[in-house]
């Protein structure tokens, strides 16, 4: 840290598009106001869970942590029974251009249902119409390959949102 060549504090070449992109987030996070950034993830959360509760009503989805208030605002994680998961993972990506996270730590020969985790990240700069966006294409993922869900998971991510 006092390295009398700059370059030395990054082990090389400063990684200058990174430090521009961070002082462009913060000064979003800035002009938004932390407790409005906290607060816009938190219902953009329960819209996520809403959904996925309303889905796995009838089928095979269901959110890993039960209890909401064990969850995290930025990132949802659902259960779904292998093979299904990865298939929905799969179509999204393939058809829709939507990337869902997998499971960490899971799918290794040790785990081999952890194949059916996936990730729904909603922090940073996402916004309703984003959320509301992936939620349409996993319910048509859903539809596409015929897996099982209950209907109006949209209506109550929606409902969700409102209620904020």
């Amino acid at each position: 840290m006092t390295t009398a060549e700059y370059y030395r504090n990054f082990d090389g070449t400063a990684p200058t598009h990174h430090l521009f992109g961070l002082r462009e987030a913060l000064d979003m996070i800035f002009e938004e106001g932390l407790e409005a950034v906290w607060a816009r993830h938190a219902t953009l959360a329960r819209a996520i869970w809403a959904a996925f509760d309303a889905w796995g009503q009838h089928g095979p989805l269901e959110l890993n942590i039960i209890d909401p208030t064990k969850r995290s605002t930025a990132v949802t994680a659902i259960r779904a029974t292998a093979p299904e998961g990865t298939q929905l993972r799969n179509w999204l990506s393939e058809t829709a251009g939507v990337t869902l996270g997998i499971g960490l730590g899971m799918g290794t020969d040790t785990d081999p249902a952890g194949d059916g985790f996936f990730r729904v990240g909603h922090m940073g700069h996402v916004n309703a119409q984003m959320v509301m966006g992936v939620l349409g294409a996993i319910q048509t993922g859903l539809e596409a390959l015929d897996i099982p869900h209950a209907k109006g998971a949209l209506d109550a991510a929606t409902a969700a949102m409102s209620a904020a």
